[in-house]
């Protein structure tokens, strides 16, 4: 079996799998002596919860150090996803960072290689650091290298974006297997009371290096933010520079490392001794994918994300480039994070009822107005570039309910695909339902980006030598408009067209297609989810 948790995953067990009674669309609502399979899964998730024992100390350790395995995977993750599109965009046209965009694909795709990381290992060094130990040197080298060169490449009039994106590509595939490795060892690390902690080490450790590297990194790389906190004399550069980033983390990742080789024993448990066969998992995967309602939940979980892309892609961008400061931008996503620790806790308690996507329903709909709103937001930047404290509450205020929305909606799915999977091959089918979900917010971002410049018109205040109008929308023209000390002036924003289509979409979705086909999924007895035994 393959030994695969993810973020929002509850473990059920085999005895899970039992017989039992076909919950059909349009029955009546179900007594408390005859409730709903989907009912009594729930409930007893909720009765294993509540009998959990305290950790052990060999546990706390256990947990700590699934913590720091996380945020370190957390890292690359914030920095690719954040803080370079946000450093670049001054730079970089939105189909440049559309290009860039390119290097978040392995975190969507990892189930193509999972069933290798599962089934390939050394024993003498242990099934899960045999791909966590090289995986964070080579992590380490690639940062001392990049830290050593990004200043300069950053600092180009024309950032070689081909270039960044391979070297993040790389990077990102690096921390995506770590994540495979570090979610199989996690289910053996810690003990068998306690292994539902795992997905709280994975929420804390991942959230907390997205955080630094995105939030963190760029206030303290701001020199605005720097001089206004920390300074009695201003400084044209920030506290922080990206490069000195790098290498104290490439120092992380060494240190860490070393202590798993000399250190950290892995132990090998009952689950580790299962040899897996690769074309089997790949079978099996195939098989899930077979399932009659799996292709209707595929389509649902590919084309959901496409009314939120441009609002979450390009949103944040836009309002740098109308004036709003990358520390200002940073302090909103600072207040936001204590209310994403709530609004999980909340979210969790809400899904936890015969009706676990009833939430994900509302969410999606709150999602999408939430977008609408946020095109109001930028619309009413002030004219004049100064950013006051009201406009500063209408940024964060959104910022909060965006995200509450976006975190209701991942606990909600998650609380149904744990449901679903089948426990006897759990890590394959929540690896696939996971990684599904993942691509779906993935594939449709570098489009949007390329829509956003394709419906942009913007020209040059100033004409070039030979009388001919520049355009502003590509890099070379931006910057050739600068050389003149031009203006670059939008008539047309495609910003808006962009976004205003991905909601429109997104809203026909809705009523067409998603709703009445999640109403009718989550209404299927769990059993038809599962493979037969004899395919197991």
């Amino acid at each position: 079996m393959l030994a695969r948790k993810t973020r929002g995953e509850t473990l059920l067990g085999d005895g899970e799998r039992e017989e039992l009674m076909l919950t059909r669309r349009g029955s009546p609502s179900p007594s408390p002596e005859d409730r709903s399979p989907l009912h009594a899964s729930l409930a007893m998730d909720e009765k294993e919860a509540a009998v959990q024992t305290p950790m052990s100390v060999k546990d706390s350790w256990n947990f700590a150090l699934l913590v720091v395995l996380y945020l370190l995977q957390g890292v690359p993750v914030g920095l690719a996803f954040g803080s370079i599109p946000f450093l670049l965009k001054s730079k970089m046209s939105y189909s440049q960072i559309g290009v860039f965009s390119l290097a978040h694909y392995p975190y969507s795709m990892k189930f193509l290689w999972s069933p290798i990381v599962d089934a390939v290992y050394s024993k003498e060094l242990g099934r899960r650091k045999s791909w966590i130990v090289p995986i964070q040197l080579l992590t380490g080298f690639m940062f001392l290298w990049l830290g050593t060169n990004i200043d300069d490449w950053m600092g180009q009039d024309q950032v070689a974006v081909g270039n960044l994106t391979a070297v993040f590509f790389v990077l990102i595939f690096f921390s995506a297997t770590q994540d495979i490795a570090v979610d199989g060892w996690a289910l053996t690390l810690l003990s068998k009371d306690n292994v539902s902690y795992a997905s709280t080490a994975q929420t804390i450790g991942l959230n907390s290096g997205y955080f630094l590297s995105f939030t963190v990194f760029l206030a303290f790389n701001s020199p605005e933010f720097s001089n206004r906190y920390f300074r009695s004399e201003p400084q044209d550069f920030g506290l922080v520079p990206l490069g000195g980033y790098l290498k104290f983390w490439s120092m992380m990742y060494f240190a860490i490392t070393l202590w798993l080789v000399f250190l950290k024993k892995e132990e090998q448990s009952q689950m580790d001794q299962n040899e897996i066969d690769i074309k089997s998992v790949y079978k099996i995967i195939m098989r899930i994918i077979r399932l009659p309602h799996m292709k209707s939940f595929m389509l649902v979980l590919l084309t959901a994300k496409i009314g939120f892309i441009a609002n979450g892609a390009v949103t944040a961008l836009k309002l740098l480039e109308k004036g709003f400061s990358k520390e200002d931008l940073a302090l909103a996503v600072l207040i936001d994070f204590p209310f994403q620790i709530i609004f999980g806790y909340y979210a969790v308690r809400w899904s936890s009822g015969p009706r676990p996507l009833k939430p994900w329903l509302f969410a999606f709909s709150a999602h999408l107005v939430c977008c609408v709103v946020a095109m109001l937001v930028v619309a009413s930047f002030p004219e004049d570039g100064v950013v006051s404290s009201t406009y500063f509450y209408m940024v964060l205020v959104t910022t909060v309910t965006t995200s509450f929305t976006s975190t209701v909606a991942f606990v909600s799915m998650g609380a149904f695909m744990t449901v679903i999977a089948d426990p006897v091959i759990g890590g394959t089918y929540m690896t696939l339902l996971n990684t599904l979900s993942n691509f779906g917010g993935t594939w449709p971002r570098f489009f949007v980006l390329k829509a956003v410049d394709y419906y942009t018109v913007s020209t040059c205040s100033l004409l070039d030598e030979s009388g001919e109008v520049i355009s502003c929308v590509s890099e070379s023209g931006n910057a050739r408009c600068h050389d003149l000390q031009g203006t670059c002036v939008i008539q047309q924003d495609g910003y808006y067209y962009t976004s205003t289509a991905c909601v429109m979409i997104g809203f026909t979705l809705l009523i067409l297609y998603i709703a009445p086909t999640i109403r009718y999924l989550e209404s299927l007895n769990p059993k038809l989810w599962k493979l037969p035994k004899e395919e197991n």
